[in-house]
Protein backbone atom coordinates (compact mmCIF):
# COMPACT_ATOMS: atom_id res chain seq x y z
CA UNK A 1 0.00 0.00 0.00
CA UNK A 2 1.37 3.38 -1.03
CA UNK A 3 -0.11 6.69 0.09
CA UNK A 4 -0.03 9.78 -2.10
CA UNK A 5 -2.45 11.99 -0.14
CA UNK A 6 -3.72 12.23 3.41
CA UNK A 7 -7.01 10.39 3.92
CA UNK A 8 -10.06 11.51 5.89
CA UNK A 9 -12.00 9.07 8.01
CA UNK A 10 -13.66 6.55 5.69
CA UNK A 11 -17.38 6.19 6.41
CA UNK A 12 -18.38 4.36 3.20
CA UNK A 13 -16.81 2.86 0.10
CA UNK A 14 -17.77 2.60 -3.53
CA UNK A 15 -16.35 0.04 -5.92
CA UNK A 16 -15.76 -0.23 -9.61
CA UNK A 17 -16.34 -3.83 -10.79
CA UNK A 18 -14.68 -4.61 -14.15
CA UNK A 19 -10.88 -5.00 -13.89
CA UNK A 20 -11.02 -4.10 -10.21
CA UNK A 21 -12.67 -7.22 -8.82
CA UNK A 22 -11.94 -9.49 -11.83
CA UNK A 23 -10.07 -9.44 -15.14
CA UNK A 24 -12.80 -8.44 -17.56
CA UNK A 25 -11.13 -8.76 -20.97
CA UNK A 26 -11.06 -12.57 -21.26
CA UNK A 27 -14.63 -12.72 -19.95
CA UNK A 28 -15.86 -10.34 -22.66
CA UNK A 29 -13.91 -12.18 -25.36
CA UNK A 30 -15.51 -15.46 -24.30
CA UNK A 31 -18.96 -13.87 -24.31
CA UNK A 32 -18.36 -12.42 -27.78
CA UNK A 33 -17.40 -15.90 -29.03
CA UNK A 34 -20.60 -17.33 -27.57
CA UNK A 35 -22.63 -14.63 -29.32
CA UNK A 36 -20.81 -15.22 -32.61
CA UNK A 37 -21.64 -18.93 -32.43
CA UNK A 38 -25.30 -18.17 -31.69
CA UNK A 39 -25.55 -15.74 -34.61
CA UNK A 40 -23.78 -18.15 -36.96
CA UNK A 41 -26.34 -20.82 -36.08
CA UNK A 42 -29.48 -18.70 -36.26
CA UNK A 43 -28.80 -15.59 -38.40
CA UNK A 44 -26.77 -16.21 -41.55
CA UNK A 45 -26.94 -12.63 -42.86
CA UNK A 46 -25.67 -11.15 -39.61
CA UNK A 47 -23.01 -13.87 -39.39
CA UNK A 48 -21.58 -12.63 -42.69
CA UNK A 49 -20.93 -9.15 -41.29
CA UNK A 50 -17.27 -8.26 -40.79
CA UNK A 51 -15.76 -6.74 -37.66
CA UNK A 52 -15.70 -3.45 -39.57
CA UNK A 53 -19.41 -3.79 -40.36
CA UNK A 54 -20.25 -4.31 -36.69
CA UNK A 55 -18.11 -1.32 -35.72
CA UNK A 56 -19.90 0.81 -38.30
CA UNK A 57 -23.28 -0.20 -36.87
CA UNK A 58 -22.06 0.69 -33.38
CA UNK A 59 -20.77 4.09 -34.49
CA UNK A 60 -23.99 4.82 -36.36
CA UNK A 61 -26.07 3.95 -33.29
CA UNK A 62 -24.03 6.29 -31.07
CA UNK A 63 -24.11 9.04 -33.70
CA UNK A 64 -27.91 8.84 -33.67
CA UNK A 65 -28.17 8.78 -29.86
CA UNK A 66 -25.00 9.77 -27.98
CA UNK A 67 -26.51 8.53 -24.69
CA UNK A 68 -25.98 4.98 -25.93
CA UNK A 69 -22.23 5.41 -25.37
CA UNK A 70 -22.98 5.12 -21.65
CA UNK A 71 -25.33 2.13 -21.88
CA UNK A 72 -23.55 -1.01 -23.07
CA UNK A 73 -26.69 -3.14 -22.84
CA UNK A 74 -28.97 -0.84 -24.81
CA UNK A 75 -26.24 -0.13 -27.33
CA UNK A 76 -25.80 -3.85 -27.97
CA UNK A 77 -29.57 -4.27 -28.44
CA UNK A 78 -29.70 -1.44 -30.97
CA UNK A 79 -26.74 -2.82 -32.91
CA UNK A 80 -28.18 -6.35 -32.87
CA UNK A 81 -31.51 -5.02 -34.10
CA UNK A 82 -29.77 -3.31 -37.01
CA UNK A 83 -27.70 -6.40 -37.84
CA UNK A 84 -30.56 -8.89 -37.62
CA UNK A 85 -32.94 -6.72 -39.62
CA UNK A 86 -30.32 -5.69 -42.19
CA UNK A 87 -31.23 -2.11 -41.36
CA UNK A 88 -28.95 0.76 -40.33
CA UNK A 89 -29.67 2.11 -36.82
CA UNK A 90 -30.84 5.46 -38.18
CA UNK A 91 -33.27 3.72 -40.57
CA UNK A 92 -35.04 1.36 -38.16
CA UNK A 93 -38.74 2.22 -38.04
CA UNK A 94 -40.92 2.11 -34.96
CA UNK A 95 -43.02 -0.58 -36.62
CA UNK A 96 -40.00 -2.78 -37.26
CA UNK A 97 -38.78 -2.41 -33.69
CA UNK A 98 -42.15 -3.65 -32.45
CA UNK A 99 -42.20 -6.77 -34.60
CA UNK A 100 -42.34 -9.69 -32.20
CA UNK A 101 -40.08 -12.01 -34.16
CA UNK A 102 -37.26 -9.49 -34.44
CA UNK A 103 -37.57 -8.48 -30.78
CA UNK A 104 -37.40 -12.10 -29.67
CA UNK A 105 -34.36 -12.75 -31.88
CA UNK A 106 -32.55 -9.69 -30.53
CA UNK A 107 -33.30 -10.67 -26.93
CA UNK A 108 -32.10 -14.23 -27.57
CA UNK A 109 -28.81 -12.87 -28.89
CA UNK A 110 -28.49 -10.39 -26.06
CA UNK A 111 -29.21 -13.02 -23.41
CA UNK A 112 -26.66 -15.36 -24.99
CA UNK A 113 -24.01 -12.67 -24.58
CA UNK A 114 -25.18 -11.47 -21.17
CA UNK A 115 -25.32 -14.96 -19.67
CA UNK A 116 -21.80 -15.71 -20.87
CA UNK A 117 -20.60 -12.26 -19.79
CA UNK A 118 -21.64 -13.02 -16.21
CA UNK A 119 -20.54 -16.67 -16.17
CA UNK A 120 -17.44 -16.67 -14.00
CA UNK A 121 -16.33 -17.11 -10.40
CA UNK A 122 -14.57 -14.46 -8.37
CA UNK A 123 -11.40 -15.26 -6.45
CA UNK A 124 -11.89 -16.14 -2.79
CA UNK A 125 -9.77 -13.21 -1.61
CA UNK A 126 -12.10 -10.80 -3.43
CA UNK A 127 -15.11 -12.27 -1.62
CA UNK A 128 -13.23 -12.08 1.68
CA UNK A 129 -12.34 -8.41 1.17
CA UNK A 130 -15.86 -7.40 0.15
CA UNK A 131 -17.35 -9.34 3.04
CA UNK A 132 -15.00 -7.71 5.56
CA UNK A 133 -15.69 -4.20 4.28
CA UNK A 134 -19.46 -4.67 4.00
CA UNK A 135 -19.67 -5.85 7.61
CA UNK A 136 -18.27 -2.52 8.82
CA UNK A 137 -19.23 0.04 6.19
CA UNK A 138 -21.99 0.60 3.63
CA UNK A 139 -20.74 0.01 0.09
CA UNK A 140 -22.12 0.85 -3.35
CA UNK A 141 -21.00 -0.39 -6.76
CA UNK A 142 -20.37 2.16 -9.52
CA UNK A 143 -19.77 0.54 -12.89
CA UNK A 144 -19.76 1.51 -16.55
CA UNK A 145 -20.45 -2.14 -17.39
CA UNK A 146 -23.47 -4.38 -17.03
CA UNK A 147 -22.31 -7.53 -15.26
CA UNK A 148 -25.02 -9.47 -13.40
CA UNK A 149 -23.89 -9.01 -9.79
CA UNK A 150 -26.33 -11.61 -8.49
CA UNK A 151 -25.06 -14.26 -10.89
CA UNK A 152 -21.41 -13.72 -9.91
CA UNK A 153 -22.34 -13.72 -6.23
CA UNK A 154 -21.49 -10.22 -5.04
CA UNK A 155 -24.89 -8.51 -4.81
CA UNK A 156 -25.28 -9.27 -1.09
CA UNK A 157 -22.23 -7.14 -0.22
CA UNK A 158 -23.59 -3.96 -1.77
CA UNK A 159 -26.33 -1.60 -0.67
CA UNK A 160 -26.91 -1.07 -4.39
CA UNK A 161 -24.99 -1.18 -7.66
CA UNK A 162 -25.27 1.73 -10.09
CA UNK A 163 -24.81 0.90 -13.77
CA UNK A 164 -24.10 3.56 -16.39
CA UNK A 165 -27.07 3.99 -18.72
CA UNK A 166 -28.75 6.45 -21.04
CA UNK A 167 -29.85 8.37 -17.93
CA UNK A 168 -26.59 7.82 -15.97
CA UNK A 169 -23.54 9.05 -17.91
CA UNK A 170 -20.57 6.72 -17.51
CA UNK A 171 -17.56 7.53 -15.36
CA UNK A 172 -15.62 9.79 -15.16
CA UNK A 173 -18.82 11.87 -15.30
CA UNK A 174 -19.83 12.96 -11.82
CA UNK A 175 -23.45 11.75 -12.03
CA UNK A 176 -23.06 8.25 -10.53
CA UNK A 177 -20.66 9.46 -7.85
CA UNK A 178 -23.20 12.09 -6.75
CA UNK A 179 -26.00 9.51 -6.81
CA UNK A 180 -23.97 7.08 -4.71
CA UNK A 181 -23.16 9.73 -2.11
CA UNK A 182 -26.84 10.66 -1.90
CA UNK A 183 -27.89 7.03 -1.47
CA UNK A 184 -25.22 6.47 1.18
CA UNK A 185 -26.07 9.78 2.88
CA UNK A 186 -22.33 10.30 3.42
CA UNK A 187 -20.29 13.36 2.47
CA UNK A 188 -18.09 12.59 -0.56
CA UNK A 189 -14.93 13.52 1.37
CA UNK A 190 -15.61 10.55 3.66
CA UNK A 191 -16.19 8.05 0.83
CA UNK A 192 -13.34 5.98 -0.57
CA UNK A 193 -13.82 4.88 -4.18
CA UNK A 194 -11.90 1.78 -5.25
CA UNK A 195 -11.20 1.32 -8.96
CA UNK A 196 -8.66 0.38 -11.60
CA UNK A 197 -9.01 3.13 -14.17
CA UNK A 198 -6.89 6.21 -13.54
CA UNK A 199 -9.25 8.45 -15.51
CA UNK A 200 -12.70 6.91 -15.01
CA UNK A 201 -12.19 5.91 -11.37
CA UNK A 202 -9.37 7.95 -9.83
CA UNK A 203 -9.92 11.24 -11.65
CA UNK A 204 -13.70 10.74 -11.65
CA UNK A 205 -13.82 10.11 -7.91
CA UNK A 206 -11.51 12.98 -6.95
CA UNK A 207 -13.36 15.35 -9.27
CA UNK A 208 -16.57 14.39 -7.42
CA UNK A 209 -14.97 15.17 -4.04
CA UNK A 210 -14.29 11.54 -3.14
CA UNK A 211 -11.12 9.88 -1.97
CA UNK A 212 -9.63 7.38 -4.41
CA UNK A 213 -7.96 4.01 -3.92
CA UNK A 214 -6.29 2.68 -7.05
CA UNK A 215 -6.32 -1.07 -7.58
CA UNK A 216 -6.09 -2.98 -10.86
CA UNK A 217 -6.34 -6.77 -10.88
CA UNK A 218 -5.62 -7.17 -14.60
CA UNK A 219 -2.23 -5.51 -15.10
CA UNK A 220 0.96 -4.39 -13.33
CA UNK A 221 0.24 -1.28 -11.29
CA UNK A 222 2.91 1.03 -12.66
CA UNK A 223 1.89 4.67 -12.64
CA UNK A 224 4.21 5.74 -15.47
CA UNK A 225 2.30 3.31 -17.73
CA UNK A 226 -1.02 4.95 -16.91
CA UNK A 227 -2.59 8.18 -18.28
CA UNK A 228 -2.14 9.98 -14.96
CA UNK A 229 -3.59 13.46 -14.60
CA UNK A 230 -4.20 13.21 -10.86
CA UNK A 231 -2.74 10.89 -8.25
CA UNK A 232 -4.95 8.62 -6.14
CA UNK A 233 -5.00 8.96 -2.39
CA UNK A 234 -3.64 5.44 -2.08
CA UNK A 235 -2.52 2.57 -4.31
CA UNK A 236 -3.34 -0.91 -3.02
CA UNK A 237 -1.33 -4.09 -3.41
CA UNK A 238 -4.47 -6.16 -2.85
CA UNK A 239 -8.08 -5.60 -1.84
CA UNK A 240 -7.55 -7.02 1.63
CA UNK A 241 -5.62 -3.84 2.48
CA UNK A 242 -8.97 -2.02 2.52
CA UNK A 243 -9.47 -3.38 6.04
CA UNK A 244 -6.88 -0.79 7.09
CA UNK A 245 -9.59 1.86 6.66
CA UNK A 246 -12.31 0.12 8.67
Amino acid sequence: MQFFRSINKVEAMTFDLDDTLYNNDPIIRRAEKALEAHIAKHHQHAAALSASDWLSLKRAAIAKDKRLASDMGQLRRVVLTAALSNTAPDKITTQLEKEGELTEAVEACFNCFYDARSDFTLAKDVHNALKAVSKSLPIVGITNGNVNAEKIGIDSYFDTILHASTSRPMKPAQHMFDEAAARLNVAPKHILHVGDNIIKDVYGAINAGYQAAWFACNRPMTLHNEPVSVLPHVALNNLSELTHFL
